[in-house]
């Protein structure tokens, strides 16, 4: 378990909105779930581009043995730098403000973030926050109801379904515009992405160590790129079909340790979708949590601070309340 860092705020089930998750999965479960979804249009640019990124990654894998050992290095190393942009960036602190950032953490974190390529932190948050208040509906742009294909990847190579849309816009979003971290990053995202995910990667082994161009490219730029994009589409998919519901068994989301070691502790998804102002996603601290790491390691030395964190008798209440072992009324 992970030390207490005098800046993590214990909350009770209940403050902060920690009890909305818990609304929102009773309220509006059946918000449109009764409605005929209309019928999948596809976006071919986008099957072509997803078809083509997991050809060139499987053709990756074969230069593995062939490149140098610190370009594999490299390239994991680019992996947790990408995930931890979406997990302690686009997710904890911009998606649900579990904890708070100073300017030279918020510009590291959009740039971990942007090598991602994820689309923008604004646009990234917008659709967590609408998954989270609209789960397994009609409205969610990942709905695990319609499948693990198009939770996972499905949902990117079709038109969005209008209800996504009008309950997006519905978001109040001005935090994130307030923030001009966010403002900036989102005016020059499409370069920035080019530089960040691709560029630099390649660049840097080939400069520092002599790698070849196009085995740097292919390693640390899109077999890296490809495999960040499907441990963050796990949680999406995997996650909320397979695990235990130790807090809720009424909701899909379940805690999942093998997304959990992929999406550098994204798996523990029954517990974030019941407590999702908890900056750590999980009461364990940071077993397979390297987010939770990263966070503490910024909290220690002044970066991070004001961490929201779930009191262990109110996830202990929660537990025999509605979790799997709860009593039968």
């Amino acid at each position: 378990m992970a030390p207490k860092s005098p800046d993590i705020e214990i909350i009770e089930e209940g403050d902060n909105q920690l009890g909305l998750e818990a609304i929102i999965q009773e309220t509006s479960a059946s918000l449109d779930e009764q409605k005929q979804s209309p019928p999948l249009s596809i976006v071919w640019k986008n099957v072509f581009v997803f078809a083509a990124l997991h050809i060139a990654a499987v053709y990756a894998i074969s230069l593995i043995p062939s490149a140098h050992p610190l370009t594999w290095l490299w390239t994991i190393c680019m992996y947790h730098v990408s995930g931890l942009g979406i997990t302690a960036g686009s997710h904890r602190l911009w998606s649900h403000r579990s904890y708070k950032a100073k300017l030279p953490l918020r510009i590291l974190l959009a740039f971990m973030q942007t090598s991602a390529v994820q689309n923008d932190i604004i646009e990234w948050a917008r659709d967590h926050r609408v998954h989270h208040k609209y789960t397994e509906t009609h409205a969610d742009p990942h709905n695990a109801n319609r499948g693990f294909f198009f939770a996972h990847i499905g949902w990117l190579l079709v038109k969005k379904h209008p209800d996504v849309c009008i309950k997006g816009k519905q978001l109040d979003l001005s935090d994130l515009y307030a923030d001009p971290v966010c403002r900036l990053q989102r005016r020059y995202y499409k370069i920035l992405a080019i530089l960040i995910c691709f560029v630099i990667p390649t660049i840097v082994p080939n400069y520092l160590w002599g790698e070849r161009l196009w085995t740097a490219f292919f390693l640390a730029g899109i077999l890296r790129y490809c495999a960040i994009l499907n441990a963050t589409w796990l949680v999406n998919s995997a996650a909320h079909i397979w695990g235990m519901h130790p807090y809720d068994k009424r909701i899909n989301p379940g805690e999942n340790p093998v997304v959990s070691f992929g999406a550098c502790g994204e798996g523990f998804h029954n517990y974030h979708h019941v407590f999702p102002h908890d900056y750590s996603t999980s009461e364990y601290g940071w077993k397979l949590n390297v987010t939770t790491l990263f966070i503490d390691t910024m909290a220690a030395i002044g970066q991070a601070y004001d961490l929201k964190k779930v009191s262990l008798d109110a996830v202990r209440r929660r537990r025999e309340r509605t979790g799997d072992m709860a009593k039968e009324d």
